[in-house]
């Protein structure tokens, strides 16, 4: 259907055809240095044994000097297309999810410029850990009406950056990274379903709170103080709010979608703490077995865990064309989702 019969029929007050979304192609990007828990501790009192029977985390990844937020977001992006045979001409739509840009008037459009990718408009997305969930569902909506076709979705942040590396409760838990999907327009629905939630009143556990100073402007007015404080976390509400949210919305979202947890070939969690991820898996009757985890060698990298933790399973061979994946994303806001997806990119 060409954009013109689309919009004769929206003229007449009839609705296009709703197309379904593929996706087809993922790719990740891996920050330059690995800090072990052993390194960490040097900086903290802290030790091996502690961080990994609390969250599961063996080492992270950190960002160097030299490396950029856009640098990691463009060679996810570049990996997802390539693996797609996509060109970044191809591209209609770029949504960057992140909650650590480089500029704060937006990443994408320099993600964009990094990848060639001149027919396609690009905006940021911030939803902290949900964001690359919210992203995709977002995406997957420009492509369903038919006003785009193709989109490059991007889960991306630098979370040492805002890290507080001598508060040992939460210094332990992030890392760095990006991921991408790239999703087309098809008449194959990967996108079975979604959810997507907020709740504002929650939003004291988890923050990273803009700098609360001003300064003198002329006469007796001031300005506010630009920058940001170190990430604050209660760590014991976020623990209760994910595994009470996470398995809820997956249950509502299976439901809706007459679905059963024992027909999903995978549970593609936000990869924020092991025992969150067995808690969830518990709750909905999942085997171990088909609970897709990566934390032990990255921690918790915000947008970028759920696209970083699927291109990795992808490409040794675990998830394959076709196969039925459960996803959620939750974090900071508060907010948490889950989208019922159907892989169809290559095995």
């Amino acid at each position: 259907m060409t954009d013109a019969t689309r919009l004769d029929l929206l003229l007449a007050g009839q609705s296009p055809q709703v197309l379904g979304v593929a996706l087809i192609g993922s790719g990740s990007a891996q920050a330059a240095q690995v800090i072990s828990n052993d390194q960490l501790s040097q900086r903290v009192d802290t030790n091996d044994e502690w961080i990994r029977t609390r969250t599961g985390i063996g080492r992270r990844r950190v960002s160097d000097a030299g490396q950029t937020l856009v640098d990691l977001a463009a060679e996810a992006g570049r990996n997802a297309l390539t693996m797609a045979g996509r060109s970044p001409e191809d591209l209609d739509l770029i949504l960057l999810a992140t909650s650590t840009p480089d500029d704060l008037f937006g990443s994408a459009p320099r993600v964009q410029a990094d990848l060639g990718a001149t027919n396609a408009v690009a905006f940021d997305l911030t939803a902290a850990c949900s964001g690359f969930l919210f992203a995709l569902v977002t995406a997957a909506q420009y492509l369903r009406t038919g006003a785009m076709r193709r989109a490059l979705v991007i889960g991306a942040d630098q979370l040492s950056r805002f890290v507080d590396w001598d508060d040992r409760r939460s210094c332990v838990l992030f890392g760095d990274g990006a991921g991408a999907v790239v999703l087309e327009a098809s008449d194959q629905d990967g996108l079975l379903g979604f959810l997507l939630n907020s709740d504002g009143s929650r939003g004291a556990v988890l923050n990273l709170p803009a700098i609360d100073t001003s300064s003198p402007l002329v006469d007796e007015a001031v300005h506010r103080a630009g920058g940001f404080q170190p990430i604050v976390m209660n760590g014991q509400e976020v623990y209760k709010f994910a595994v009470r949210e996470v398995p809820a919305v997956l249950q509502s979202l299976l439901k809706r979608c007459d679905v059963s947890p024992d027909q999903l070939d995978w549970l593609l969690l936000h990869q924020a703490n092991q025992r969150i991820l067995d808690a969830v898996a518990d709750r909905l009757s999942v085997p171990s077995a088909k609970v897709l985890s990566n934390l032990a060698e990255y921690g918790n990298t915000s947008a970028a865990t759920i696209p970083l933790m699927l291109d990795e399973a992808v490409r040794d061979g675990r998830v394959c064309s076709g196969d039925l994946l459960a996803s959620s994303g939750f974090g900071a806001g508060l907010s948490w989702g889950a989208a019922l997806l159907r892989w169809q990119g290559p095995a």
